[in-house]
């Protein structure tokens, strides 16, 4: 993939890193000439230096062929700003802006821009690793506001049904293993011993979702 990253702080830096180790080509923008300097043989890539809302360096950076791009300066402004040009004007298929703002953050998810908070990241993922779950983090959605988690079907729920463990709104079964398949359960489906449950929660509701497996 051809990825552009606007802003070459550590954030910029480590995403540019990691994604050229995994293979794709990777070109950052960045206005500081110490960012052009400090580039290393790392990326698969290059540096430009410029201003991202500068027309003529990002056609230099490949926009228009972009399979993706994540603004991660230090501004808020600039990052919505470029992510909104990125996805309105280029058509970038995947666009990425870091905001420190949460309330920001939301408005502009509402908007349809994909944006990720790392305060609102940081703060979810360090009560979960401070407070004791039986649940399994498979992944983590948005700034962190819903995660993916598994677990075994305890004993007090086998033949119970997934309604009976479901909150709308904050706590959804969205699939079960069972027997070497997995599928998509209704409501009225019935747990059996052994099943392997994939569930959908809120991170401020993981601890009620935990209440509701242990039967309490």
């Amino acid at each position: 993939m051809k990825l552009i990253i606007i802003g070459y702080g550590r954030v910029g830096a480590g995403l540019a890193r990691t994604l050229s180790q995994r293979g794709h080509t990777v070109t950052v923008v960045d206005k500081d000439p110490l960012a052009v300097r400090n580039s290393g043989a790392a990326l698969s890539g290059q540096i430009l230096l410029g201003s991202a809302f500068d027309r003529e360096v990002l056609l230099q950076a490949g926009i228009e062929r972009a399979d993706g791009l994540a603004a991660v300066t230090g501004s808020d402004d600039v990052n919505v700003v470029i992510a909104r040009l990125a996805r309105q004007v280029f058509r970038v298929p995947r666009v990425i802006a870091r905001l420190y703002d949460p309330h920001k953050a939301e408005v502009f998810r509402r908007l349809g821009l994909q944006t990720i908070n790392p305060v609102t990241w940081g703060i979810h993922r360090i009560a979960e690793l401070l407070c004791y779950t039986r649940l399994a983090p498979l992944a983590s959605l948005g700034s962190g506001e819903v995660d993916i988690v598994e677990t075994e079907v305890p004993p007090l729920l086998v033949g119970r049904t997934v309604n009976e463990v479901t909150i709308p709104g904050e706590v959804h079964v969205t699939a079960i293993s069972r027997g070497g398949k997995t599928f998509l359960p209704t409501l009225g489906t019935a747990f059996q011993d052994g099943d392997l449950l994939h569930i959908a929660v809120l991170a401020t509701s993981v601890h009620r979702l935990d209440t509701l497996l242990a039967g309490t």
